[in-house]
């Protein structure tokens, strides 16, 4: 494969739909409004200055709240901890302002795509999912769905699709975990909206820097914050994003009924971490160029795949939809002898199931049921040095062989 990536590492790829708010089609982003990635990250979510105060405040532990004696919670926006929480609406706005929409925080990934799928769809409703996206959600389609009498259907991420008629939900995931396809969310949207159909995307492995679906057409987000988003390997976390108002009171109904929401600490972490997330993702991006760049010489190595690569197949659509490309990569090393030999060669590449922390791991996924073949790793670059990484995965692979 060509090792050129599309443009300098950590640089954006492509400036025409930036997804910094100064783009108009952002205009429901927070109020740093116009500034850059880097800048949006630091400072999402926070209050106002005020001296003596820190400039994130520290998480509010709390079940119960004082109530006013007489009038009950009133206008007072706390009253119990299972709808309000302040750290987590704090989080939620953080996040809310870097996809540019309205956000509600789930306990996990798992937690905030189940809610959307038993929120919006009833018995007769249709739905489409990836058959190759996040394998638990699909075991939760056929297991769960279903039998309510949903009718399910799947669809490869890059294409074909089938008829969108009848469809109440069609469920994107861009890039798709673990093969890493990509689907053009711009044009679907137009598809699915033009036959009724609502339109969501798992952001989870792009991340709102590495592209926002709403200002693509899509009427929700769904997202793992466990992974790159928070990327420090410390707490489980998912939200939803949309800018409707109807979704999100609907969206947000359901998590005060059902309790899958994240705690106060939790959330205070995770809004902690998104004061680095461009500068994580900036070095992951270059790391994982340099490694797809080595892979791609070795005859050792098949099937790789990562998106910045310009004869890789989903690379015409992400140079034009992407604002960067994420970190992790896939690839085939033909059977499990030969993934477990790799990793205990390696010093720097840790066996780890998740993505998009700091430190790289890889992940041979077949060993969790997912339909992968038993050589598949997806590895996720953390922030080491990249010749560091370069070179140890290198001469992992030799030993390896």
């Amino acid at each position: 494969m060509s090792t050129e990536p599309p443009t300098p590492a950590g640089v954006a790829m492509n400036d025409e739909h930036d997804p910094r708010p100064g783009d108009s089609s952002g205009a429901e982003a927070g109020s740093w409004h116009g500034y850059g990635d880097g800048t949006r990250s630091v400072h999402a979510g926070l209050p106002a200055p005020e001296p003596g105060q820190p400039f994130l405040p520290g998480p509010v532990f709390a079940a119960p709240y004082h109530l006013d004696p007489a009038a009950g919670q009133g206008t007072n926006p706390n009253g119990y901890g299972r709808p309000d929480n302040p750290t987590r609406r704090a989080l939620e706005a953080a996040i809310g302002e870097l996809e540019g929409g309205d956000c509600l925080a789930f306990s996990s990934g798992q937690a905030a795509i189940s809610a959307l799928l038993l929120a919006v769809l009833r018995p007769g409703d249709g739905v489409v999912l990836p058959t190759d996206g996040y394998f638990p959600v699909r075991s939760f389609a056929t297991e769960t769905l279903a039998p309510m009498g949903v009718r399910v259907q799947f669809a490869p991420t890059a294409g074909p699709y089938p008829s969108f008629e009848g469809v109440r939900l069609l469920l994107l995931e861009t890039p798709a975990n673990p093969g890493l396809d990509v689907c053009d969310v711009a044009e679907l949207a137009e598809r699915a909206h033009a036959a009724g159909a609502l339109v969501a995307v798992d952001n989870t492995t792009a991340t709102p820097l590495g592209q926002r679906p709403l200002d693509l057409g899509a009427d929700l987000v769904v997202a793992s914050g466990t992974k790159a988003l928070t990327g420090h390997s410390d707490l489980l976390l998912g939200y939803l994003a949309t800018r409707s108002a109807e979704l999100l009171g609907t969206l947000r109904s359901w998590r005060a009924t059902t309790g899958s929401v994240p705690g106060a600490f939790d959330a205070w972490l995770a809004h902690r971490s998104l004061a680095t997330l461009d500068l994580r993702l900036a070095r992951q991006s270059a790391n994982a160029a340099a490694v797809a760049a080595a892979l791609s010489q070795r005859a050792d190595v098949t099937g790789l795949r990562w998106p910045g690569l310009v004869d890789d197949p989903a690379y015409p659509v992400a140079s034009r939809q992407m604002h960067r490309v994420p970190g992790v990569l896939s690839f085939d090393l033909g059977d499990a002898d030969r993934v477990a030999r790799f990793l205990r060669a390696s010093r720097l590449v840790f066996a780890a199931t998740s993505f998009g922390g700091l430190h790289t791991s890889a992940d041979r996924r077949a060993q969790w049921g997912d339909d992968t073949p038993d050589g598949f790793v997806r590895l996720s670059c953390g922030v080491e040095d990249g010749a560091d990484l370069v070179a140890d995965i290198t001469a992992a692979l030799d030993a390896s062989a």
